[in-house]
């Protein structure tokens, strides 16, 4: 009898730590590589979230996340992606930069990638077509090169009078640099206007840049959508303050922040189709068979206690269009 209890307990005491460690061992893990801090995405993560559980995925219950985050670093994204592949992770989630998206895609062409990007993936070579992705790879595209050009011309109808305007760049992201860079200097020439552009990739290239575009003479200042610029928009906002110099952000977060004029797509909100992305893969899709989702729905943000402080009369015509008005 005692010999019978001895063995039934060894065999409770080994069949529960052999089921938890099952079920850990077949949880998937996703790679989640963001540009971003972990501070600065809790509302990012919790659209994120709630789009997995949408598709039936709880963080710790049924999938498990490995978490990098680049804090604007783009150097290290070779060596994150890496580590994420050599993981064998089941799915790799690029939440918000176009340079981390193309790491990954080359390097692998099996692991299937879900990003978010502000540029064309046809044109960055991400996928085939927005349609038919195609391959490994696919998710949002918030078009945020696209409304370039509309964010010059938004700026210039702010600042008339400025006959020159800079343009601040990331070269540790130099496609969409280049994109943006591009769809600028069309604008431009179409408004007839100069165009200055800087490259900054660092606090202290961003101070230099400010004392550039200071000394060029440059009458107001674009700053690319690169998330790298969401980590400096303290800095950046009280350099535009100390200079006067009107300035237009790319994410709607910057204007909340103390940015003159934002125009753009709600980076937060498209986490959620990134969290669903996710789960149909995990549940079996392929990822070159989910259409990639174009973001339509652009928002206009003035803030007007920034404006008072520069000593501009924001155009009535503006404020009619604006989606919100901080005062």
């Amino acid at each position: 009898m005692r010999r019978r209890e001895f063995t039934c307990l060894v065999g409770g005491a080994v069949a529960w730590p052999f089921t938890a460690f099952a079920q850990q061992r077949f949880m998937p893990t996703i790679g989640y590589l963001s540009a971003r801090t972990l501070e600065d995405s809790v509302e990012l993560l919790a659209n994120f979230r709630r789009g997995l559980a949408e598709a039936g995925f709880v963080e710790g219950k049924n999938v498990a996340i490995e978490y990098r985050w680049l804090e604007g670093h783009n150097d290290r994204i070779q060596e994150m992606v890496a580590d994420l592949v050599r993981r064998r992770v089941a799915v790799i989630v690029i939440p918000n930069n176009t340079a981390s998206a193309l790491a990954a895609k080359a390097a692998t062409q099996t692991i299937p990638i879900v990003f978010n990007i502000g540029s064309d993936p046809v044109a960055m070579g991400l996928v085939a077509t927005l349609s038919h992705p195609g391959k490994n790879a696919t998710g949002v595209t918030m078009q945020q090169t696209a409304v370039t050009a509309k964010r010059l011309e938004l700026l210039h109808e702010l600042v008339p009078t400025a006959n020159s305007v800079a343009m601040l760049v990331n070269p540790g992201n130099p496609r969409l640099a280049e994109a943006e860079a591009n769809e600028a200097q069309q604008a431009a020439r179409a408004l007839g206007i100069d165009l200055l552009v800087l490259k900054a990739s660092n606090w202290n290239e961003i101070d230099a840049s400010f004392a550039a575009l200071v000394q060029q003479q440059a009458g107001a200042l674009l700053i690319n959508s690169d998330v790298f610029y969401v980590s400096r928009t303290a800095q950046l906002v009280a350099l535009a303050a100390r200079y006067a110099v009107p300035t237009s952000y790319g994410f709607l977060e910057q204007a909340a922040a103390g940015g003159l004029i934002c125009y753009g797509a709600d980076l937060a909100a498209t986490q959620y189709t990134v969290g669903v992305y996710t789960g149909r893969i995990l549940k079996g899709e392929k990822p070159g068979d989910i259409p990639v989702e174009q973001v339509t729905k652009v928002q206009l943000i003035l803030n007007m206690k920034t404006a008072k402080a520069l000593g501009l009369t924001v155009p009535l015509s503006l404020l009619g269009r604006a989606d919100k008005v901080i005062e």
